[in-house]
């Protein structure tokens, strides 16, 4: 969710609803955290009989008569045992945490990546690359640091609390009234602080999502920005977004950091109030030195967790809001399940028909309009008109990334809803404008999409695309690992390693958008050969720009606002003189 405008707080969610999910996590990992819920036990139990020995020492010490140093030494000796087996499960306890909470992000990673590979694209095309990915790492690592860390604060707090109060009971029921005094005080100010703090750390996490996203988006067009000396304007526009985010950051620390020392204060101002009464009962000999020792200890234990609980529930509500951000992606729905009688496309035969199509991508906002169209097995279709007229829909609706809001789309005679969307999308090969190449290898790259394909298929349809002399210049081969995002190789080759992964792709629909646009005049030719040859037989559909290269298509289809206005061959459109004249024209003047 987008931050709001500034000093506008967002609404508290349901932070119950989000914790019972994180707890699910923790559940499946429960043979675990049993265990160490047993080593935390037995952690609190030994810190908690330290008070009581070092009571004892002191009794031992302060006695009448002769010091009997080898009690307060034998007191000593268990007190110190009693800690060192403390520490000892403490530290036990932590590490396995740390070990749950790093399988937990491992488990909450993969079940995010999984829920974006089954999002619809309308998914993508809403919302910033940088701030999925902020989900992805921030806010999953936010969390599982939550999970190891302040969990078992948590539970330590808890046992210490209710075993230093059983204690303190035993000790001295007045004495323990006054330490309740305070706790009320505490309790509510906690909570009242807890209202304030978690919206706060809502609105960080979004901002920090934005920021993610406008550092991804910015990094991608380093070239253009420095093309276009943008550099100051980019500097400026980030430091309003990462001041943004560093107010946002500020805001909730801000108004957390004063809850520990507030907690502080009241426990400190209750340990007054048990010194005063615990003297005068001292006075009355209610009470002797041993008694009140072994209180001050145990009321520090009692004030300490909840101090730290105070500081540790603004770690937490950090943490809650970074799993509403995880669990809202996780909740995002997906896409339409496939029919239950959904058949699998085969025998591709490549007769694809519209019947009078109507779609928007926004409710209520018709960009396509009454579109109607068939192309036969083996035909070429091109589609072309202005920028914006509605030639990319067409590719997302025959290929299902959108469906369709009236109207119909059949494959050889089937209408497409009532086939699977996975064997639909492998009926066709598509080569676009914006390639898209992946860290690994020449080889791998072309092969991506033919399970099993081999080195010679891969030389071959490299061959084609006339790119294989190209890729032996390179120092491995086919061997030769691409950086990421394709970094140190140039556009056009990109391009042409595209198309060679649809030529060895080898399906009997294609889709060619723009195919050529980043590769040279005389490359561009011998393309166009190999493109001739790979669309041989097969039912294509071509979004060109450069209409000389649509020339022998079997049909053209004009393109203006949502509308065909024109429809025919490049003969038959230039006798017209109509809109596709007009465009032809204006290329060649």
């Amino acid at each position: 969710m987008p931050p709001g405008p500034r000093g506008k707080r967002e609404k508290p969610r349901d932070a119950k609803g989000t914790l019972l999910r994180i707890l699910k996590y923790i559940m499946d990992f429960r043979v675990v955290v049993l265990v160490l819920l047993v080593c935390t036990f037995a952690s609190n139990i030994g810190n908690l009989l330290g008070p009581t020995f070092a009571g004892k020492a002191i009794g031992a010490a302060v006695g009448e008569g002769q010091v009997d140093f080898d009690t307060v030494g034998h007191y000593a000796l268990c007190m110190l045992a009693a800690y060192l087996f403390s520490n000892l499960m403490s530290f036990l306890v932590s590490l396995g945490m740390m070990r749950v909470g790093r399988r937990i992000a491992n488990r909450m990673r993969r079940d995010v990546f999984s829920k974006l590979m089954a999002l619809p694209v309308s998914y993508f095309d809403r919302n910033q690359a940088g701030d999925i990915i902020s989900r992805v790492s921030y806010d999953v690592d936010v969390v599982t640091m939550s999970i190891s860390a302040d969990l078992v604060q948590i539970l330590t707090s808890v046992v210490t609390v209710v075993g230093s109060f059983i204690m303190m009971c035993i000790i001295s029921l007045p004495m323990t009234v006054c330490v309740f005094v305070t706790v009320p005080i505490s309790i509510y100010f906690t909570r009242w602080m807890g209202k304030r703090t978690r919206p706060l750390y809502s609105k960080r996490s979004a901002a920090y999502g934005e920021m993610n996203g406008y550092v991804e988006e910015m990094f991608s067009g380093q070239k253009t920005i420095l093309a276009y000396a943008y550099e100051d304007d980019v500097c400026g526009d980030f430091s309003a977004i990462n001041r943004k985010a560093a107010e946002a950051y500020r805001d909730a620390d801000t108004i957390g950091t004063r809850t520990g020392p507030t907690i502080n204060m009241i426990n400190n101002l209750g340990l007054s109030i048990v010194g005063i009464v615990g003297a005068a009962l001292y006075v009355l000999r209610f009470v002797g030195l041993e008694q009140i020792s072994s209180f001050v200890l145990y009321s520090r234990k009692f004030s300490g967790p909840i101090n730290e609980v105070a500081n540790i529930i603004n770690e937490l509500y950090s943490a809650l809001a970074a799993a509403e951000r995880i669990f809202s992606l996780l909740d995002e729905p997906e896409e339409t399940a496939d029919a239950p009688d959904a058949m699998v496309l085969q025998d591709v035969r490549g007769d694809v028909e519209a019947r009078h199509v109507a779609f928007g991508y926004v409710p209520g906002r018709i960009v396509l309009h009454d579109l109607s169209l068939h192309a036969k097995p083996g035909q070429t279709f091109a589609i072309v008109g202005h920028t914006g007229a509605g030639k990319t829909t067409i590719i997302n609706l025959l290929m299902r990334f959108y469906d369709v809001n009236a109207g119909e789309i059949l494959v050889d005679g089937r209408g497409v809803l009532s086939l699977t969307r996975d064997s639909l999308r492998r009926a066709y090969a598509m080569v676009l404008q914006d390639t898209w190449v992946f860290q690994g290898t020449i080889f791998e790259n072309i092969a991506y999409g033919k399970e099993g394909a081999t080195m010679d298929e891969v030389v071959a349809a490299a061959k084609a695309a006339r790119i294989h002399h190209t890729i032996m210049r390179l120092p491995n081969g086919y061997n030769t690992v691409i950086s990421e995002d394709g970094g140190n190789i140039s556009k056009g080759q990109k391009q042409l390693l595209t198309i060679a992964r649809a030529m060895l792709y080898n399906t009997q629909m294609l889709i060619l958008d723009e195919a050529t646009s980043n590769v040279d005049t005389n490359t561009e030719r011998e393309v166009q050969r190999a493109m001739q040859e790979l669309m041989r037989g097969k039912t294509c559909f071509v979004i060109a720009h450069r209409l000389s290269t649509i020339q022998h298509a079997d049909n053209i289809l004009v393109m203006d606002h949502g509308e065909v206005v024109e429809q025919g061959t490049h003969d038959e459109l230039m006798a017209k003189k109509g809109t596709y004249y007009k465009l032809y024209a204006a290329q060649f003047e």
